[in-house]
């Protein structure tokens, strides 16, 4: 494979046995229409898979096999990714069940790519348009959240937030909205404590090394059209704080894209959907914006 004046996007085709094959091809498909033809042109797709995977293995079920492959095709794309043969990197969804049959230690694309790339600090944010949202902790069971809630991990994601909207959005002076953890931001600690001892002094953190930085807001009126106003991303403490959200407003469109890696990383934001898999009734439309914001951010 030869580099070109194109940009190389790789794609991931995820689990065999989940939609990501159809929503991938889907996809292509799309992108390839006149509407889109001028974005095409300028770009080069790397699919990364494996033809006998497809018909070999059952569609829509946790498979060992179909782990075992979803991981080698993550591993693959790493290695172009080093090599400089894509130039980004949009991941069809993978089973962590299946990935995790394989390898017991396999947490997620994030933290996959984090560990290979030595990132320090990474984060998933979740974009649809002007909307954007990061999350603080990612795939914990709630009890487990408050424990992970510490003014270390609120300040970097509000700092990894600014600079992704800086460096990647190409904002000059962004501005950020943060969740509360607790109903109504704790209501002046009645409701918990984390507000008074963690997030607010974060927050000030923040501002203090003169970010713009507003907060913290009762998570439940935040994703409001007047709250939205003036703001570039809001900051949630949590997985379902910042997702139920997001996907209510524009589920279909939603990407997650992955921030503090030295590429760009995208990702439709649903799962491998395996109730549907091999029906040919998957909707491609958030890997559709997970391909064409790869192209756009890489350029």
């Amino acid at each position: 494979m030869s580099k070109s004046n194109k940009k190389i996007i790789g794609i991931t085709l995820g689990d065999p046995g989940g939609i990501g094959p159809e929503v991938v091809a889907k996809a292509l498909r799309s992108l390839r229409s006149p509407r889109l033809a001028s974005l095409h042109r300028l770009v080069e797709y790397v699919i990364i898979g494996d033809q006998k995977m497809l018909s070999t293995y059952p569609k829509g079920r946790v498979n060992k096999a179909c782990g075992k492959a979803s991981l080698m095709y993550l591993q693959q794309a790493v290695e172009l990714l080093k090599a400089k043969k894509i130039d980004a990197l949009v991941t069809a969804p993978v089973c962590k069940e299946a990935v995790c049959m394989v390898q017991p230690s396999f947490q997620g694309h994030t933290e996959y790519l984090a560990q290979a790339f030595r990132a320090k600090n990474v984060g998933m944010m979740f974009v649809h348009d002007t909307l954007r949202t990061m999350i603080v902790t990612r795939h914990l069971a709630l009890k487990d959240i408050p424990k992970q809630i510490s003014g270390k991990n609120v300040y970097e994601a509000i700092a990894l937030t600014h600079q992704s909207l800086n460096k990647i959005f190409k904002i000059q002076h962004p501005v950020i909205g943060v969740c509360g953890l607790n109903p109504h931001a704790g209501e002046g600690g009645r409701m918990g404590q984390e507000e008074i001892k963690i997030i607010i002094p974060a927050i000030r953190k923040a501002q203090r090394k003169k970010m713009k930085v507003k907060g913290p807001f009762a998570a439940d009126t935040l994703f409001t059209p007047d709250r939205l106003k003036g703001l570039d991303a809001i900051v949630a403490m949590y997985h379902d704080q910042g997702l139920i959200p997001m996907k209510t407003l524009a589920f279909k469109k939603v990407v997650n894209l992955t921030v503090g890696l030295p590429f760009i990383r995208t990702s439709p934001a649903h799962g491998t959907a395996f109730d549907i898999a091999g029906k040919g009734v998957a909707d491609p439309s958030s890997m559709i914006e997970a391909i064409k914001l790869a192209v756009q951010l890489s350029s």
